[in-house]
């Protein structure tokens, strides 16, 4: 069948096997030559593709959940729609979030998915009590930080190449409603951006929307979205029950746009619009909303049309990187190649071998897969490589090996990992093959 993931590039062809049990997952494994795990297809790029694939998404039951401690344990195959679903009105919330809930346990480990709170909290990994694991020999072993600390730290953020991911507890949040207490702050360039986000960091949650296409005194302008957990007496009797928020309204996206659909003049009319309906201020949202605003648009990849996009999203260091920054913003408005999806969010330190975090900033920007934009993608890594940064593995179509070797130091230690636990490379995606790693 014909299988791409969320940028809709590459579109191969792949078997897909659908196991129910952890004997059909070790049955396939044992069957097959090589393979790659997948969730729900939400990485951009080919991380989970191999013409082999080993699909979660039917191992998706909820195991147990200690109420008095927040541990949520679950299959690998349960997406983050359904624990926020089941969890919130209990009083419960994700630790750590991307951008979008539909993603499974099992993906987001692989990535070890970062939120807007990753400056206070972390990245998943950070989170989570115990995963249990599916090597390539067929045996399951529970692994946790402090007893198998390399083997851990090698499958959070290891992109499912260290085995199958069967299970996952996860130390959930204690929340008083389903709000949040929301403030905006308007930035008129990204210097001013970076300040915002420094003199907020304590904050929880904090991410700035930016226009790319800007210039000049303008460049980078944005606008900074923070957010802390609202409790009961914040929002008083504003709603009959502080646990149970509204479900949003959706709307999909018919059909694949044309491929002229999104140039620069549609891009920067967008960003122009988005950046006068900011207003500074507080304010109390519904958490769907804070944390993922595109899901209320269903299929919305397909504004790119049938070329695909990707994400470009890197991290650089904390230090200089305001002026490094304005650099690749400045280049990027030099190309006209705009992203009408910019976002910027503030990094602590991290620990995982193929982790994507560093204390730091990391931009995020959506691209149309064009000859243009894969020729300035290679200008920005270099840009972001010789500054001491790095690529996020989960949203790359087309990172080269040394980007990948200069970006992760520790990818020499991974490699070692992987090969102690999969000696005849059983686990790889057309991504390991791509930048090294077999």
């Amino acid at each position: 069948m014909k299988v791409t993931n969320w940028g809709n590039y590459p579109v191969i062809d792949a078997v897909v096997h659908e196991p129910r049990t952890t004997d059909d997952v070790r049955r396939i494994v044992a069957e097959e030559r090589e393979l790659i795990p997948r969730g729900l297809g939400r990485c951009y790029g080919d991380s989970s593709l191999n013409h082999t694939i080993l699909s979660t998404r039917h191992l998706d039951h909820f195991i147990a959940f200690d109420s008095s401690t927040g541990l949520l344990t679950c299959e690998a195959g349960v997406s983050f729609a359904d624990i926020v679903e089941a969890m919130v009105p209990r009083g419960w919330f994700l630790p750590v979030t991307p951008g979008t809930k539909f993603v499974t346990v099992g993906g987001a480990v692989a990535s070890d998915v970062h939120g807007k709170n990753h400056h206070v909290a972390g990245s998943l990994s950070s989170h989570i009590a115990s995963l249990k694991l599916l090597l390539a020999s067929g045996e399951v072993r529970t692994v946790t930080p402090e007893g198998e600390p390399e083997l851990f730290w090698a499958t959070c953020g290891g992109m499912g190449l260290t085995g199958v991911i069967l299970e996952a507890a996860i130390r959930m949040k204690r929340i008083e409603t389903a709000y949040i207490r929301q403030r905006i702050v308007k930035n008129r360039n990204i210097d001013e951006a970076v300040e915002a986000f420094e003199r907020n960091a304590e904050w929880t949650y904090s991410v700035a929307w930016i226009d790319c296409l800007a210039k000049g005194e303008h460049l980078g302008r944005s606008a900074l979205i923070l957010g802390e957990h609202a409790t009961q007496a914040e929002v008083g009797f504003r709603y009959r029950d502080p646990l149970s928020a509204e479900r949003p309204l959706s709307v999909a996206v018919p059909f694949m746009f044309p491929g002229f659909a999104l140039n620069t003049l549609t891009v920067k009319a967008f960003n122009a619009l988005r950046y006068a309906t900011y207003r500074n201020g507080d304010s109390f949202v519904e958490y769907e909303p804070f944390f993922y605003p595109l899901d209320g648009i269903r299929s919305w990849n397909r504004i790119y049309g049938r070329r695909g996009f990707t994400q470009y999203q890197f991290v650089v260091p904390r230090n200089g990187a305001a002026a490094l920054l304005r650099r690749i913003l400045s280049r990027i408005a030099e190309s006209g190649e705009g992203s009408f999806l910019a976002v910027l969010k503030l990094f602590g330190r991290q620990e995982g071998m193929l982790s994507f975090p560093m204390e730091g900033y990391t931009l995020a920007l959506d691209f149309a897969m064009t000859p243009e934009a894969l020729r300035l993608f290679s200008e920005l890594d270099t840009l972001v490589t010789e500054n001491g940064g790095r690529l996020y593995l989960t949203k790359d179509v087309r990172m080269n090996p040394e980007t990948f070797e200069r970006g992760y130091a520790k990818a020499a230690r991974f490699k070692e990992v992987k090969r102690s636990v999969d000696p005849h490379g059983k686990f790889l995606s057309l991504q390991s093959r791509r930048v090294g790693i077999l």
